[in-house]
């Protein structure tokens, strides 16, 4: 089977460091480009990512750089940069990147004011290039250890996915083809919004059966959105649905979920922000897929109520009081 033998990563945060690591793992030569200069310095001087990744020592075969040119000649990118700036790094990636290069999306929100996937995004500003999706559930650091993870790959391509599988798979890091790249997005995206709101269902105290009753109604809401974009329910079900949800929405680990939890104990926005280095992609998504929703017109309650209380200064027990009291209704994913 065909493999792609040169691979380059966008992005140096935990969750494109991971990757690189297992791309390099499964046998590619791995070129990951950081924008922060000391990222850059660390990779190639001590063969760790300390800001974004620490106490993880990566092959030191895996070269950094600051300059999008030295990915001109890999036969497929990785996309890892955050959702907000994945435009702009992409609009200048595609002025040094031969156009039948393919490039895998593995990043993980809406964009804020378009409303686009990041799919859409790419196909604005790299029209017509081969692409996928990469999206399940994955904690950077296990992903880096080579821990057992399974993830969905979205493709249009079949021969292009086969291939990005024989290249970036191994016996821990299990690809799973899909063909349903907006389904796998709607998934991926969500989902970050949604562990915003069991961790604030965790941090309030609310118990165990009002998480259950988030996760599953807010799966309803992904299914929604994902239909009205052109998804199926199917890919929902699947790793990057539902096997992303269930891990984002359980564990301290999820950036996401910790951060629910703070705002759930009392803590501001801004406290738990200003603590932190790495990105929690779902205080962004979640003003994004509200907004999105009511242009779709898609009931999303629960997403709406994260962004109420997230940008709109809502009281966390009034946007649970309003939830508990939306009117009682047949169960149902499109319900």
């Amino acid at each position: 089977m065909s493999r792609f033998r040169s691979i380059g990563v966008v992005g140096a945060g935990a969750w494109g460091t991971a990757l690189a690591a297992t791309v390099r793992r499964a046998g590619a030569d791995v070129t990951l480009w950081a924008r922060e200069p000391q990222v850059v310095a660390s990779i190639n001087g001590n063969h760790e990512n300390e800001l974004f990744l620490p106490g993880f020592k990566l092959d030191p075969a895996i070269a950094a750089t600051g300059d999008l040119t030295a990915l001109a000649g890999a036969d497929a990118i990785l996309l890892v940069a955050p959702a907000q700036h994945l435009r702009s790094v992409a609009a200048e990636l595609e002025r040094h990147l031969p156009a039948s290069v393919p490039v895998v999306i593995a990043a993980k929100g809406i964009e804020i004011g378009t409303g686009d996937t990041m799919g859409e995004v790419l196909e604005a500003v790299m029209p017509g290039r081969p692409r996928a999706v990469l999206s399940g559930p994955t904690f950077a650091i296990e992903v880096a250890r080579g821990l057992p993870t399974a993830v969905t790959l979205a493709v249009d391509d079949a021969g292009l996915g086969r291939t990005l599988v024989a290249t970036i798979g191994t016996a821990s890091f299990r690809p799973y083809l899909g063909d349903d790249p907006i389904g796998c997005e709607i998934g991926g995206a969500v989902k970050n919004v949604l562990a915003i709101a069991c961790g604030i269902v965790a941090g309030r105290g609310l118990g165990e059966n009002a998480r259950a009753a988030l996760i599953t109604r807010g799966l309803a809401e992904m299914v929604r959105l994902a239909i009205a974009k052109g998804g199926r329910p199917a890919t929902l079900m699947g790793l990057s649905g539902l096997g992303d949800l269930t891990l984002t929405c359980t564990a301290m680990q999820s950036r996401n979920y910790s951060l629910g939890s703070a705002l759930g104990a009392g803590q501001s926005l801004n406290e738990v922000l200003g603590g932190r280095r790495s990105v929690a992609e779902g205080v962004t998504t979640a003003a994004a897929v509200a907004e999105l929703a009511r242009r779709l017109g898609i009931d999303m309650p629960i997403v709406a109520a994260v962004d109420a209380i997230l940008h709109h200064g809502a009281a966390i027990d009034n946007a649970i009081s309003g939830l508990l009291a939306r009117p009682f209704r047949p169960e149902g994913l499109l319900a």
